[in-house]
């Protein structure tokens, strides 16, 4: 394996949603003792198909169930040296707008003491213009550069 393969395969890939509320806002999550907030995503399964795997992310980490039916896949991103995102979209239903109903089953030890902590504790709907404020810089720069989220609010529904 050369180099360039070798780099390619020391990247990781996480899938996602990006769920959208009818007012083009962005589903944020808090992760558990950081600073920052992101999508709900994660790393696939072994030979987990890409949309599970996101599906399966936004369930563990907010408790929303979406139809597989109901994603638009967006594609590949780079997202940082290390790891790529392969994203899917979805808009938000009605039952799926009251953030206080959602819980993380997703679980981690705590850094300093071992206890196991939910990976998210909040939620938020974020508008585009709010993203910088909370999520991580290479999260910002996707959705400033790459994924306009009010571009994607526009041609969701019509997809």
């Amino acid at each position: 394996m050369g180099a360039a393969e070798e780099a390619l395969s020391a990247r990781t890939v996480s899938c996602g949603v990006v769920l959208l509320d009818p007012d083009g806002r962005v589903l944020l999550a808090h992760a558990t003792d950081t600073s920052h907030w992101d999508i709900p995503k994660g790393q696939g399964d072994e030979g987990e198909a890409p949309h599970a795997a996101a599906l399966r992310e936004l369930e563990e980490e907010t408790g929303i169930v979406v139809a597989a039916g109901r994603l638009k896949d967006l594609g590949l991103f780079v997202y940082r040296r290390d790891k790529d995102l392969h994203l899917f979209a979805a808009r938000a239903r009605a039952d799926e707008l009251d953030l206080t109903r959602c819980t993380c089953t997703s679980m981690f030890p705590r850094r300093f003491d071992g206890t196991m902590i939910p990976e998210m504790d909040a939620f938020r709907w974020c508008a585009p213009d709010e993203v910088e404020h909370y999520a991580s810089r290479s999260l910002t720069r996707l959705f400033q550069t790459t994924l306009s989220l009010a571009e994607l609010h526009r041609t969701l529904d019509t997809a």
